[in-house]
C-alpha cells in the first residue's frame, strides 16, 4: 500500500510540475499559495492514513519548492540566494523557466527582471543539474518485496516423485 501510494504521489508531482512549467497563466503569487494549501492537505491526509514512512510525501518536494518559488520575493541579491538554498530538489532550468514564466495578477506584484533571473543563473552555474525540464510522470518505483524465512528447513521437505525433479539430491 505505501509503495502504491509514493507511485501515486509521485505522478500528482510529475503532473502538476509540468504544468507548472508549461503554462504561463499559472505561475503566480496566488497559485503558489493554492499549491501549498493542497499539499499541506496531501500531507495531512497521509498523516491520517499512517502512510508519512511511505515516502510519498519525499515525492512532492519538487512540487512545495516551485509553489515556495512561486511566493517568494524576487528582486536582490539576498532573495536570489535564499531561492538558490532553498530550491535544491528543481534544477536550475526549471527554477529559471519558472521564474521566466512568472506572472503577476494584481498590481502588488512585478514581473521577474532578467537582471535577477541573471543572477540566479550566476548562483547556480557549479550544480551539476542534468538538463531536463519536465519531469517523466511515466517513471515508476522499483517494486520492494520484503523477504519472510520460512521456518520450515529444507531438510525436512519431501519432494513428490510426481515433480520429476530426480536431478535434485538432499546434500
Amino acid at each position: 500500500v505505501q509503495q502504491v501510494f509514493k507511485q501515486l504521489f509521485y505522478v500528482i508531482n510529475a503532473v502538476a510540475l509540468n504544468n507548472l512549467l508549461l503554462r504561463k497563466d499559472v505561475c503566480s503569487w496566488s497559485t503558489g499559495m493554492q499549491l501549498r494549501f493542497n499539499i499541506s492537505q496531501l500531507e495531512e491526509w497521509l498523516r491520517g492514513k499512517n502512510l508519512q514512512q511511505s515516502g510519498a510525501a519525499q515525492t512532492l518536494e519538487p512540487l512545495i519548492q516551485a509553489a515556495q518559488l512561486l511566493q517568494l520575493k524576487k528582486k536582490t541579491s539576498e532573495d536570489a540566494e535564499a531561492i538558490c538554498s532553498l530550491c535544491t530538489s528543481l534544477t536550475t532550468q526549471q527554477i529559471v523557466k519558472i521564474l521566466n514564466l512568472y506572472t503577476p495578477v494584481n498590481e502588488f506584484e512585478e514581473r521577474v527582471t532578467v537582471a535577477f533571473i541573471r543572477d540566479i543563473q550566476m548562483h547556480l552555474q557549479e550544480r551539476n543539474d542534468p538538463p531536463q525540464l519536465l519531469l517523466d510522470f511515466k517513471h515508476m518505483f522499483p517494486v520492494l518485496f520484503p523477504f519472510n524465512p520460512s521456518s520450515i528447513t529444507m531438510d525436512s521437505i519431501h519432494l513428490p516423485a510426481s515433480l520429476n525433479l530426480e536431478f535434485l539430491h538432499k546434500v
